[in-house]
């Protein structure tokens, strides 16, 4: 597409089967649906599972942002969650309100079962901190960042974009019991990049769409797994498809990427879903073993589920006096579970090996 590249208009969901179902993707599909069932299962083995939600929400939000150019490190963002808001920078910002926006999503499937787009666009506010909606006004292009060349004109007309939305709705919430739901993931994540609804946000709304979805069909329970880790790595590629698709009609390059997306990142988070609970079991062991006064199981799943504790969350899990629960953290730190850092008035007490495995 050159410099003027025109708006084709964008079809409506459903594709034709054929493009969607080739040999190639249903082989995929197989792999990545297993890939997923095991994630599934495993996520269960987790005693708490406040404590594998927090931890990969947060990775999520710092990498769907990253996507986006919106930088942060993981410790500015457990220290946006646990001192003084007012401290944080505006990329940090950002990335704590896209895990707010996904909470916010997945209280809504838990409750509603399906999804509005009244919902969408709750989901965006929440993201993007303003209210500014679908867009109204005609003008919005996506270009290339070093080239500045139009690379894609989503539909203009604010009637064109609602009557896509209420397709893509239905198409989201319906029961496709003939059509895995995981090629469907890839047609949705499509369409909705391709409609474009909003004038900011698109990208990070579309990838907490992915998580309901999966949510929604009972591929998982709770929200973790994301691709956005395996969209960074293959940023232009990503692009690239979806821009194909559009230009041609062509689906399976596309439907296969997304596909690839699903059990590679099912299978990163299954070791890292080992890998914190080998690191709770070890935890525990040496906590019952060298401090047996202070063990508490829900004292050592609070390290897990707030890497970056503090006092406060202590006497509030576990119902105890400040000072006890300073005596606690203060112990911890003694035998080298946790380490303090001082952070303006707060003391953070950090999970240092969980912060590696997470990163990881």
């Amino acid at each position: 597409m050159g410099q003027n590249a025109p708006h084709r208009k964008l079809d409506m969901l459903p594709p034709s089967r054929e493009n969607v179902e080739t040999i190639e993707i249903l082989k995929q599909t197989n792999r990545s649906t297993a890939a997923l069932a095991e994630l599934k299962g495993i996520a269960k083995t987790i005693p708490n599972q406040a404590m594998l939600i927090n931890a990969i929400v947060l990775q999520e939000a710092k990498d769907s942002s990253e996507i986006e150019n919106i930088i942060t490190t993981q410790d500015e963002l457990y220290k946006a969650l646990t001192v003084n808001k007012s401290k944080v920078s505006a990329e940090t910002k950002e990335v704590v309100n896209y895990r707010k926006a996904i909470f916010h999503g997945f209280d809504i499937v838990k409750t509603q079962g399906f999804l509005r787009v009244n919902n969408i666009v709750s989901i965006q506010q929440e993201l993007i901190d303003n209210t500014a909606g679908i867009r109204s006004m005609p003008g919005t292009v996506l270009k290339n960042d070093q080239t500045g060349e139009i690379v894609y004109t989503p539909p203009q007309e604010k009637t064109e974009i609602l009557d896509l939305l209420s397709n893509f709705m239905n198409y989201f919430n319906q029961n496709h019991d003939d059509l895995s739901p995981l090629i469907n993931l890839a047609i949705l994540h499509y369409q909705f990049e391709s409609i474009h609804p909003f004038y900011d946000g698109n990208g990070r709304t579309g990838r907490i769409l992915n998580i309901l979805y999966l949510i929604l069909n009972d591929l998982i329970d709770v929200p973790i797994l994301y691709l956005s880790s395996y969209i960074i790595e293959n940023k232009a590629a990503y692009y690239r498809l979806l821009n194909q698709t559009n230009r041609t009609g062509k689906w399976e390059e596309w439907v296969m990427f997304i596909l690839k997306a699903v059990e590679l990142t099912a299978n990163g988070t299954i070791s890292r879903i080992n890998n914190i609970n080998n690191l709770l079991d070890k935890t525990i062991l040496k906590v019952q073993t060298r401090s047996p006064k202070i063990y508490k199981k829900e004292l050592v799943e609070l390290l897990f589920e707030q890497p970056y504790s503090k006092i406060d969350f202590v006497v509030r899990k576990l119902n105890v006096e400040r000072k006890a629960a300073s005596r606690y953290l203060r112990e911890l730190e003694k035998i080298g579970i946790v380490e303090s850092q001082k952070v303006g008035r707060e003391t953070l007490y950090i999970n240092k090996e969980l912060i590696e495995v997470l990163k990881k």
